[in-house]
């Protein structure tokens, strides 16, 4: 289709001057300002309409066009003395480009022969450069003027956004190259001020310079993205220090974030920035930059080097510790946090109260004084985030358990311990039930630890429900720990023959899994390493009941089982023990604890039970009883038998004092109440 016809078909009517303009894209010719001097009337307050197609057929809608379209072809006249095809074209492309016609703009500006007209502009931009140069007389053909060479080039920009609104990244990352490539091989040294001057030529270099490494994001080529920003900001385009600013921003971030390999560019040029106001973000984004190269150091010296009024000072104090607490400094940091929290005028600095407390734990410098500012953070809290309010009751048990093993008196180790265990059940109950609400009951684990929970709150009939329910969404291979969890509920319950069933069915399915995959159906190998120590764990629950129920045969002969799966087993050397007690043969016990303890020293019921066999046969010192219940308190601190024994140790020893027993039993109590049926880590 012509240029003529798309005309007529898109209804123009145009009248007096603006006609002629029009004809020369129908010819190809050039339009003479002498031609255009039929009418006196300006361009720019004459109107004429651009029509469109209406909702009805056939019925044309007047629309009266921007002045500004025609005031351009009238500067362009009054410059050139012509107006050619390009520059008509670029005249409607704009036209239709404003009223939103995208591919129709898109089309008209394809019509521009851009080769053409690029070589005319490198030409012309040259000329305009050259300074003190009389123009020869040999040249005939007029050079295109500045504001000709600003129409085409803002011609090929709208191309450009016409394909980005298309989706046509990549085309339209080349069209705004042009812009670019013609400009800087024009002017290799840059634009002269006598080209810069000109407003509309520098809006649209700064439009194509801000668009061009957006356009190759968009495209998903960050390598391409990075070397267009080196080039606007190695090039002298005269760009405003905003636009700056902004240019080296957006290529800072890019490199931070977009995982592409660059290496650094070979400089032709530094451009030296200017201050030109402070954007909060850039410090952001060079802390993620400075720290995750382990450069905290270095942005320490950053932050010490900002304006006063830049940052706050409660802030800049925290990212300082931070940074010289990142960087192995703890005491900088320390001292930083201690000015700052002493301050009246910081009420709200929880983050800088639970690094100062982390720091203590860890070096185990003022642990009272960390265990202070862990206490402020809760009470800062006060019921708010729960994340950092669990954070805060994390160090705030390092502290107290760190303060414990400092102080000489046992009394007082005591007092802090049972401090530092000090549960809080229903907030664990009720994230419990959000995990198994977000994992839709598909996880075994889930229902254990809920059961555990409930346990803990001796709920053992909730308890056994939830467990219950689970059995009945699980299938056959997946019930292991559920019928395990079960029976040990049972055993809380003192339904002691309910548990040998629940046991002997746990058995039954594990000796059915073991048969099928010896008949080739094959089962995963941590499972089956998983399955095998579940079977002995249940020998030796089973066994424990037996022992229980006074029924020693049974007991011997599920020991007996244990043995055939493991010969070296601390778990099983314990039963044993505890049926050696049942049976009335202490020393016996005491053998079987001594060797659960020569295959596993840090397997604490053997501890416990070695010491209350001690203890019951007398002719040991206290000091060696008491070293085996510390020994079990150090590697469990939650274990109320543990307090207890002590408790009892303390209570007969003369030369102790009643306070410290009296301690002890106090946390034995405190922990026996809150006691899960399992342990819960």
């Amino acid at each position: 289709m012509t240029v003529k016809d798309w005309i007529n078909k898109r209804g123009f009517r145009i009248g007096g001057k603006f006609q002629k303009m029009m004809r020369c894209i129908w010819s190809g010719r050039q339009l003479r300002v002498d031609e255009t001097n039929a009418s006196s009337e300006s361009l720019a307050t004459r109107d004429y309409s651009v029509s469109g197609y209406s909702s009805r057929a056939g019925e044309i809608v007047e629309a009266k066009v921007d002045n500004s379209n025609i005031e351009e072809a009238e500067s362009s006249l009054r410059e050139s003395g012509y107006l050619n095809y390009e520059e008509a074209r670029a005249l409607l492309g704009r036209l239709e480009y404003q009223k939103g016609n995208v591919e129709a703009a898109l089309h008209v500006f394809e019509g521009i022969d851009v080769a053409v007209v690029t070589s005319k502009m490198k030409v012309s931009l040259s000329r305009r450069c050259e300074q003190n140069r009389r123009r020869s007389e040999s040249d005939v053909a007029p050079s295109m003027s500045l504001h000709a060479v600003s129409l085409l080039l803002e011609a090929i920009f709208l191309k450009a956004k016409s394909l980005q609104h298309l989706g046509r990244f990549g085309e339209a990352a080349q069209s705004c190259k042009v812009i670019l490539d013609t400009v800087e091989s024009a002017l290799p040294d840059g634009l002269p001020d006598n080209v810069s001057t000109d407003c509309k030529l520098q809006e649209i270099l700064n439009k194509a310079v801000e668009l061009f490494p957006e356009l190759w994001k968009l495209a998903g080529d960050p390598q391409e993205a990075i070397l267009s920003y080196r080039r606007a900001l190695l090039y002298y385009w005269n760009l405003d220090t905003r636009t700056k600013a902004k240019l080296e921003k957006e290529f800072a971030v890019l490199l931070l974030y977009s995982g592409a390999e660059a290496s650094p560019p070979t400089l032709r040029a530094q451009m030296e920035g200017s201050f030109v106001g402070w954007d909060p973000s850039i410090l952001d984004h060079l802390a993620f930059a400075l720290s995750v190269s382990g450069e905290l150091r270095a942005l320490a010296h950053q932050v010490e080097e900002l304006h006063p009024e830049i940052m706050k000072r409660n802030e800049e104090y925290c990212t300082l510790a931070l940074c010289y607490y990142g960087g192995g400094d703890d005491i900088i940091a320390l001292n930083l946090l201690r000015n700052l929290l002493k301050s009246r005028d910081n009420p709200d600095c929880i983050l800088e109260l639970l690094l100062a407390s982390k720091i203590c734990g860890e070096n185990t410098i003022s642990i009272e004084e960390g265990t202070i500012w862990a206490q402020k953070a809760l009470s800062g809290l006060n019921g708010g985030c729960w994340q950092m309010a669990s954070k805060a009751n994390c160090l705030l048990g390092v502290l107290l358990s760190a303060q414990s093993r400092l102080v000489s008196s046992d009394s007082q180790r005591t007092l802090q311990q049972s401090e530092t265990i000090e549960r809080k059940l229903d907030v664990a109950l009720h994230y419990a039930k959000q995990l198994l609400k977000l994992e839709a009951g598909s996880n075994v684990k889930g229902y254990v630890l809920l059961a555990r929970i409930l346990s803990a709150q001796k709920r053992f009939f909730d308890a056994e429900t939830v467990i219950n329910a689970a059995l009945n969404q699980t299938g056959k291979w997946d019930q292991g720990e559920l019928l395990r969890t079960k029976a040990k509920l049972q055993i809380a319950q003192g339904q002691l023959k309910n548990a040998v069933e629940t046991y002997t069915h746990l058995l039954a399915v594990l000796q059915v899994q073991h048969k099928s995959s010896g008949s080739g159906k094959k089962l995963l190998k941590t499972k089956g390493k998983w399955d095998r120590s579940l079977e002995m764990e249940t020998w030796h629950d089973l066994a424990n009941v037996y022992t229980s129920l006074s029924q020693f045969r049974d007991a011997d002969i599920c020991l007996s089982k244990s043995k055939a799966i493991s010969p070296f087993s601390a778990a099983r050397w314990y039963s044993t023990g505890l049926l050696d007690e049942a049976k009335g043969l202490p020393q016996e016990a005491l053998r079987s604890y001594k060797k659960a303890l020569d295959v596993d020293p840090t397997h604490v019921p053997s501890l416990i039970s070695t010491a209350c066999i001690l203890r019951q046969l007398g002719g040991q010192s206290m000091p060696i009883v008491r070293s085996f219940l510390m020994d079990a308190l150090r590697l469990d601190q939650t274990n109320h038998a543990a307090w207890y024994n002590l408790g009892l140790l303390y209570k007969a020893d003369i030369s102790a004092s009643a306070v410290e027993a009296a301690e002890c039993f106090e946390a034995a109590a405190l922990l026996e109440e809150s006691a899960p049926i399992e342990p819960f880590r």
